[in-house]
């Protein structure tokens, strides 16, 4: 679908393009889950952020790139099923449905952690169960003003991080008083990698989960006013995303000690912890919970709409294509289904209310790049490349394959990495009924 007939006010320039990335990529993977990161493997989490946003951009050119060539619907499920074939297509499609169902969960997991700092002895199922319905019934609602709401929450995801940097400056400065010890990067090898090696590798997936949702903004390249200026709002979205990550994780271990970090709080909560400043937790949590949330609906809009581009494509039943009549056209049984993804997600925190967070996001981090391992692929056989963008594509990979491999090598990582080869080997036996059918209709995804 090309997109050269829209509307001058349609249309982005490269600027808002990196703004709007920004505030998509920020979500509670990295307020919540670089705690994960740090107490897997210490101050050498900044590392981590930082291969990460390496492999982010090389994941970014590239689909940028093809999108500028060749704007499509499908975007990556549709340069998969050129490049590959078919089958590529439609487990890039279902794939990524699966991943962000995961991250759906990740997200309510999240959201009920945090909710659960003013509420401790509520039930983490239940916190997940009331921002479920809530993302919900915002879906349903169909609010004309979202867009402005994503906006505005973009805003307070990075006024959040800002607000830390500058209570954490105070706080090393000593203009802030408090029980706390003196602050101090630690730079000795045994503080930095401070579980090793291992420790390190395993730390690389939370890394990469705070960069997902880059892809999205892959498609909303389409809408470049000048599609040669993708690569540019890409390299100074994830410049801008990398400074204040790791600016703000520096701060935060050079705060407190390792040890205090842990995956019930915000690696930032933890770090001013011992400052009196009781307003910063309240603040700061909030923030989250509202950034969070305005993630968890997005990606809610993202899968029930991608479900609806599949059974329009074949490549899911045609009922969950259907819409409802009139202005309000509701995907309702698209919809149905990603609610009983949430619904698991929320059985699941019920029945594993200790690990989960852990579980959910481990897997769901494996299976987005799963895709983004698709992503640089099809750019290498689709696209006329230079051999410096080739060795570039080839060195994402490898970067890739770092992520995933190092999940095995911790129990949860582990765990997380056989649940996505389950998902994986289910849209494989997927792949396989559906072959008859490709037969009779070859079109693409």
């Amino acid at each position: 679908m090309n997109v050269s007939n829209e509307s001058k006010e349609d249309q982005l320039k490269w600027w808002q393009l990196s703004l709007i990335g920004i505030g998509c990529t920020i979500g509670t993977g990295y307020f919540l889950g670089s705690a994960i990161g740090i107490k897997a493997t210490g101050a050498s989490i900044l590392l981590s952020f930082l291969l990460a946003a390496i492999g982010t951009y090389i994941v970014y050119r590239l689909l940028a790139k093809m999108t500028a060539e060749d704007p499509q619907k499908g975007s990556f499920c549709y340069y998969a099923g050129k490049a590959f074939g078919r089958w590529a297509g439609f487990s890039c499609g279902w794939n990524y449905w699966t991943s962000n169902i995961l991250i759906m969960g990740s997200q309510l997991t999240a959201l009920a952690i945090l909710s659960r700092f003013w509420f401790p002895n509520v039930p983490l199922w239940l916190f997940a169960a009331g921002y479920a319905a809530l993302s919900i019934l915002v879906v349903v609602a169909g609010t004309k003003g979202f867009d402005r709401l994503e906006n505005v929450m973009a805003i307070a995801k990075v006024a959040a991080i800002l607000m830390f940097i500058i209570l954490a400056v105070a706080a090393i400065a000593g203009w802030i008083p408090g029980d706390a010890q003196k602050p101090s990067f630690p730079l000795t090898g045994g503080e930095f990698f401070s579980e090793g090696w291992a420790g390190f590798g395993s730390s690389l997936i939370y890394a990469f989960y705070a960069f997902g949702g880059i892809e999205v903004i892959g498609l909303m390249a389409m809408q470049l006013e000048k599609k040669e200026d993708a690569p540019k709002a890409g390299s100074v979205m994830l410049i801008v995303l990398a400074v204040i990550y790791t600016a703000s994780l520096a701060l935060a271990v050079s705060l407190t000690s390792i040890g205090s970090f842990h995956e019930k709080e915000s690696p930032f909560v933890t770090a001013l912890s011992s400052y009196d400043l009781s307003f910063f937790p309240h603040v700061f949590n909030a923030a989250i919970i509202i950034a969070g949330f305005s993630t968890l609906t997005a990606a809610l809009f993202g899968v029930t709409t991608l479900l609806v581009t599949l059974g329009e494509g074949g490549d899911a039943p045609k009922f969950f294509s259907k819409t409802t009549k009139g202005k309000k056209k509701l995907a309702l049984p698209s919809l149905g289904l990603a609610t009983a993804g949430m619904v698991l997600s929320i059985i699941a925190a019920l029945l594993l209310p200790g690990k989960i967070y852990e579980y959910i996001t481990t897997a769901a981090g494996i299976m987005l790049l799963y895709n983004w391992s698709f992503i640089i692929l099809s750019s290498l056989k689709i696209l006329k490349l230079s051999i410096w963008e080739k060795a570039l594509g080839s060195a994402g990979i490898v970067l890739l394959l770092a992520a995933i491999a190092g999940t095995l090598l911790e129990g949860i990582g582990r765990s997380g990495f056989f649940l996505s080869l389950l998902f994986a080997a289910i849209i494989g036996v997927m792949c396989l009924f559906m072959k008859k059918k490709w037969k009779q209709n070859p079109s693409g995804c």
